[in-house]
C-alpha cells in the first residue's frame, strides 16, 4: 500500500488515501517519488477544464528512483534516478513523423488504463499517464527519462513540466532572439521558468505582469527588469516602457481570455504572442478582421513548450549546472500530499510560485 492523492470524481475534493499498486509488467517501471510539483494543469483536471478518466491519481510533474522494471525495459534499472514524462511520444503517428512530438496523437493514451486500485478494489486511472501524487507509481517505460547528473531529484521534478514548458515556450514557440524584448503574463511556476529562459536567450528587456504585488521579488529574481500589476491599462503601460512600440514577444501563462488579449495587444506591430495557459472551451477570445491585418501580429498556442524532452533535458541540465537556471527559486512552498488542496487554493488566488510535494 502507498499513499496517494485520489480524485474520486470531477469537481470532488481530493482524497489522501492508501492505494494498491501492481508490480511492473512488461514495458513498465515502478518509481518511488522524491517530489512532485503541483501544476495548474492538475487543478484543470480536478475542476473539469481538462477531461481525463476518473477516479484518478493526479500529478504529472515528478522525479524519483526506479524500484523495479518489467520485462524488456533496458534504458533504466533499479536505483536509477528518473524524471517522469507525462506526454511520451509514440514515434509513429503523423505528428511524431514530422518531428512535432509534443503533439503526439497517442501521448495521453495511457491515461485510459487502470494503473492501481483503492483498498476497497476500485480501479484508478493515472491522471496524465504518470500519477505523481503518490509515494510510488507504475508507469510505461517511455514515461521515464534518466535524471540529469548533479541535480537533486527534488529539484529535477520541476523538469517534468514547468521548466520544459517555460523554456520551450521561449526557445521553440516564441523563438525569442537575443536583443528582443518580452513580456510574461503570469508569474507562477511556468512563468518563472519563462522569465529565466528569456534571460538565457539574451532578451534586451524582460517585463513581468501578475495580479499579485507579492510576486515582484520572485519575478525580478528570475530576470524581470520591470514588474506590472495586471489591469485594463497594462498594454498601454507596456508600450510606454518600450518606446511606444510594445514588446517583440509576449508569453501568456494564465489561460484567460482577458490576459490572452492583453498579451497580444502588448506586442509591437508584427509582434509574436505565445499562449501557454490553458483556458476552458467555453471561454472565447475575440479579434476584429481589420486589426488582424493592420497589426500583423501572430498568436500561437504552445503544448508542453513544443519540447522534445529527450532533446531538451540535457540542454536544460547544462544551464542548471552552470548556474544560469535556478530550479530552487521557483519553489515557494514544500508540502506533503495533504497540502495539495491548499496549494490548489493558492493557485486560484494567484499566490506563490511552485508548490512542491516532497516525499520522505
Amino acid at each position: 500500500m502507498v499513499r496517494a492523492a485520489v480524485l474520486p470524481a470531477v469537481g470532488a475534493p481530493l482524497e489522501i488515501t492508501d492505494i494498491v499498486l501492481p508490480e511492473p509488467g512488461p514495458g513498465q517501471v515502478r518509481v518511488a517519488l522524491a517530489a512532485a510539483g503541483v501544476c495548474h494543469s492538475d487543478l484543470s483536471l480536478s475542476d473539469g477544464t481538462m477531461r481525463v478518466p476518473v477516479p484518478a491519481v493526479l500529478g504529472h510533474e515528478g522525479a524519483g528512483t526506479v524500484l523495479a522494471v518489467g520485462e524488456g525495459v533496458t534504458h533504466v534499472a533499479p536505483g536509477d534516478g528518473v524524471v517522469l514524462n507525462w506526454a511520451p511520444s509514440c514515434g509513429s503517428c503523423f505528428h511524431c513523423g514530422i518531428g512535432e512530438v509534443w503533439l503526439c496523437a497517442d501521448a495521453l493514451k495511457g491515461a485510459a488504463r487502470l494503473h492501481a486500485r483503492t483498498a476497497d478494489g476500485t480501479g484508478l486511472h493515472p491522471g496524465l499517464n504518470v500519477a505523481a501524487f503518490a509515494e510510488e507509481t507504475v508507469v510505461a517505460a517511455n514515461c521515464v527519462l534518466p535524471a540529469p547528473d548533479g541535480i537533486p531529484l527534488t529539484d529535477a521534478a520541476l523538469l517534468g513540466c514547468a521548466v520544459l514548458t517555460g523554456y520551450g515556450a521561449v526557445h521553440h514557440s516564441a523563438r525569442l532572439r537575443a536583443g528582443e524584448s518580452v513580456v510574461v503574463f503570469g508569474v507562477g511556476g511556468v512563468g518563472l521558468a519563462v522569465l529565466q529562459a528569456a534571460r538565457i536567450a539574451g532578451a534586451s528587456r524582460i517585463i513581468a505582469v501578475d495580479v499579485s504585488p507579492a510576486k515582484e521579488e520572485l519575478a525580478r529574481q528570475a530576470g524581470a527588469a520591470d514588474y506590472l500589476i495586471a489591469s485594463a491599462t497594462t498594454p498601454r503601460e507596456i508600450r510606454k516602457l518600450t518606446g511606444g512600440q510594445g514588446t517583440d514577444v509576449a508569453v501568456e501563462c494564465v489561460g484567460r481570455p482577458a490576459t490572452i488579449r492583453a498579451a497580444w495587444e502588448s506586442t509591437r506591430r508584427g509582434g509574436r504572442t505565445t499562449v501557454v495557459g490553458i483556458g476552458g472551451k467555453d471561454q472565447e477570445v475575440t479579434f476584429n478582421a481589420l486589426e488582424i491585418f493592420h497589426w500583423g501580429r501572430s498568436l500561437t498556442g504552445c503544448v508542453y513548450g513544443n519540447s522534445d524532452p529527450a532533446r531538451d533535458l540535457p540542454v536544460l541540465a547544462d544551464h542548471i549546472r552552470a548556474g544560469r537556471f535556478d530550479l530552487s527559486m521557483m519553489v515557494t512552498e514544500r508540502i506533503g500530499l495533504d497540502g495539495i488542496p491548499a496549494a490548489f487554493d493558492n493557485m486560484i488566488a494567484g499566490k506563490g510560485g511552485r508548490a512542491l510535494v516532497v516525499f520522505p
